[in-house]
């Protein structure tokens, strides 16, 4: 099964300029899209036309702003968030078989104190709240945009970083966390230490271009599905936002 995640970055614009034309080629059986920016009543007509059998939103209160859409060709139960107040449409949870599947647009703490705290407490509630699903005996797969790089490798300019959002300890830390709770980061699995290798570049400076890029886009798995992960990867050549789409293909 092909799994694949994108923060789109606005999905009517992606859609206007034919943005999603690789899905033919690629065949994902599920496609998470993240910072959707629309209402359900908005998505463009091509979304339907994408040849999946069932498609979610969870847009946010405010609008313009986040939001998530996910796209499969198996059925699920879905579900928004169940464990944090979710106004601002970050989250969508997909429960088939013994799998809990999530597709997350995780906060950015850029702004100031107040959303990074609140970037914080989410990253808290939701590691709990998949921890108790783990203790459950499910099967936990969790992608999106978790927005903090969590290596050194993972930024082209760690150093210049360190105190930006995105890259602060106590962020990096709470991914330590996730990993020493059993989680898999896929593409560190896959390719060990591989350098220079990112989904997201500023549109500013040319970055794209130079690679200068950070890899805050993420597929991260229970280890109960260790042995299953067959392949994880990057789609760094696909554009249409300052974020790459992120894969796996896994047995479920």
């Amino acid at each position: 099964m092909k799994l694949i995640s994108w923060n789109v970055n606005g999905l009517r614009a992606v859609a206007a300029k034919d943005g999603f034309a690789w899905v033919s080629g690629l065949k994902p059986d599920f496609l998470g899209l993240q910072e959707i920016k629309v209402k359900e009543a908005d998505v463009p007509s091509e979304i339907y036309k994408l040849g999946f059998n069932e498609i979610s939103v969870n847009s946010a209160v405010r609008a313009g702003y986040s939001g998530v859409m996910s796209l499969s060709k198996f059925n699920t139960a879905t579900q928004k968030s169940l464990f944090f107040n979710d106004d601002e449409g970050r989250v969508l949870e997909h429960r088939f078989g013994n799998v809990a599947l999530f597709n997350i647009y995780f906060p950015n703490g850029q702004k100031d104190d107040a959303r990074l705290a609140y970037k914080m407490d989410f990253y808290a509630k939701f590691l709990a709240y998949i921890d108790a699903l783990v203790a459950q005996g499910l099967d936990v797969i969790f992608c999106g945009d978790v927005n903090t790089a969590h290596r050194e490798i993972d930024l082209k300019n760690p150093k210049a970083n360190a105190k930006t959002s995105g890259f602060l300890p106590i962020e990096r830390a709470w991914l330590d966390e996730v990993v020493a709770h059993g989680f898999i980061d896929t593409f560190r699995q896959a390719h060990g230490d591989v350098a220079d290798a990112y989904s997201w570049w500023s549109y500013r400076f040319n970055a794209r271009a130079k690679n200068v890029g950070w890899r805050i886009d993420y597929f991260f798995i229970s280890q109960s599905l260790k042995n299953r992960l067959k392949d994880a990867f990057i789609l760094d050549n696909i554009g249409g936002s300052d974020h790459c789409p992120v894969g796996i293909e896994i047995e479920l």
